[in-house]
């Protein structure tokens, strides 16, 4: 049997495509029951998110098997399975675990090290499971994946500082003030970028988050998901005179916010400094706010800046992520090979103990005299010498389990014992 990835992604197929092939979350479990009925088919997992559609199996039989799957792709994307394979990678074996472990570090992503994929990967795992879809191969391969997603984001700086504008302009603040603790945050704009910033705001130690939008109903979803504390624009002068962070990111068009208004509200709180991070484009806060003392003013330059910075701090981290990942492949095929001489161990054993009882048995008219003492010699004799007769092939299996021979050895073992 094979292990087996057969996938698309970003990388290598068009969006429309990729869209096609997706799979909803709430059609997994029959996508995967479908696909576990395929006649190659033994076992499978699909991961499917945004930026990529992969299926892994393990296959009987190696070329069947991936045309279970290029036919079950085909099918769920409406795409003919003679021009699909122009955009799907393959890879088995070694190389699909390999792969796998990289996209669970996050070294395989659109944005490099980004933590999202390895809670996917983990639902993908959990999915199949509940599906009956991954059992004995698939399920260790897939919790022994996301602990190389762990360590790789434990040991390794793949995931740290910020790599996408709204959580970069969380982490910009927080490294200029050193600490958000007991902070009060005024969020300037409710869209995708404000809830970005918002919601990344969580676990900052904030003191408090309050939200302003021109629609009050988005405020106060957006103030309610975060735990916040929405305002009208009416009431903007208010909340920032009380704040010591402003996230801005209206997308208006227009100024919100001038150089007078933070003039009149540093007036009224001379000693307490003012950190803006303006990342709308146009600006929301007049550029000339940050000529005033004790405002400190950062735009969608400096946010750009620090995200590069970023970028190349992970990229300088992923040939330490590779090594981990080469090191957790060779652990995990020393632990598929040894979780797969397991019964051959115990049948070749097994067989030693039948030969023992039946040969004992074709003696027990003369062993019928002897003393329980003696019987118990016996015993013990016969066992001990089924055991260290076994012990040396056993061992010499194990130690080549991993290796290139093992296979051919274990095939060669139950040749010979009849296994």
């Amino acid at each position: 049997m094979s292990v087996i990835v057969i996938g698309l992604n970003h990388r290598t197929t068009p969006v429309d495509l990729l869209e096609r092939a997706a799979v909803a979350r709430d059609d997994l479990a029959a996508k995967l029951q479908a696909l576990g009925k395929r006649e190659h088919v033994a076992e499978a997992v699909v991961l499917s998110t945004c930026n990529r559609t992969e299926v892994y199996v393990r296959a009987t039989k190696f070329h069947p098997g991936i045309a279970d799957v290029i036919d079950f792709l085909a099918e769920h994307s409406g795409v003919s399975a003679d021009l699909l394979p122009d955009s799907l990678y393959t890879f088995h074996d070694a190389a699909a675990v390999t792969h796998l472990f990289g996209v669970a570090s996050g070294i395989d992503s659109m944005i490099l090290g980004e933590g999202e994929i390895l809670g996917q990967v983990r639902n993908a795992w959990h999915a199949a499971e509940e599906a009956g879809t991954a059992r004995q191969h698939l399920s260790p391969l897939f919790r022994h994946a996301v602990e190389v997603g762990k360590r790789a984001r434990t040991e390794t700086g793949i995931a740290r500082r910020a790599v996408s504008i709204s959580s970069a302009a969380v982490w910009l603040a927080t490294e200029r003030l050193g600490s958000l603790d007991g902070k009060r945050v005024l969020v300037l704009g409710a869209g995708k970028m404000g809830e970005g910033m918002a919601v990344a705001l969580a676990g900052s130690g904030v003191a408090e988050v309050v939200v302003a939008n021109r629609s009050p109903e988005r405020a106060q979803e957006l103030a309610n998901r975060v735990g916040g504390r929405p305002v009208t624009l009416e009431h903007l002068p208010e909340a920032l005179a009380g704040a010591d962070v402003l996230l801005a990111s209206t997308g208006s068009g227009e100024t919100m916010i001038t150089r007078e208004q933070i003039e009149d509200i540093m007036a009224s709180r001379p000693a307490r400094p003012l950190l803006i991070v303006d990342v709308a484009v146009p600006r929301d806060v007049d550029p000339a706010a940050g000529l005033i003392p004790a405002v400190t003013l950062l735009d969608i330059d400096d946010l750009k800046a620090f995200v590069n910075a970023s970028m190349d701090e992970r990229r300088a981290e992923v040939d330490r992520v590779r090594e981990i990942i080469t090191a957790e492949v060779d652990r995990h095929g020393a632990d598929s090979s040894a979780r797969e001489l397991a019964p051959l161990v115990a049948a070749l054993h097994d067989r030693g103990e039948e030969i023992r009882e039946a040969e004992l048995e074709r003696f027990a008219a003369k062993l019928r005299g002897l003393e329980p003492e003696a019987r118990e010699v016996v015993e013990a004799l016969t066992k001990g010498i089924v055991k260290k007769l076994l012990h040396e092939p056993t061992a010499q299996v194990k130690d080549a389990a991993s290796g290139a021979e093992g296979e051919s050895l274990a095939d060669a073992l139950a040749r010979l014992f009849d296994l």
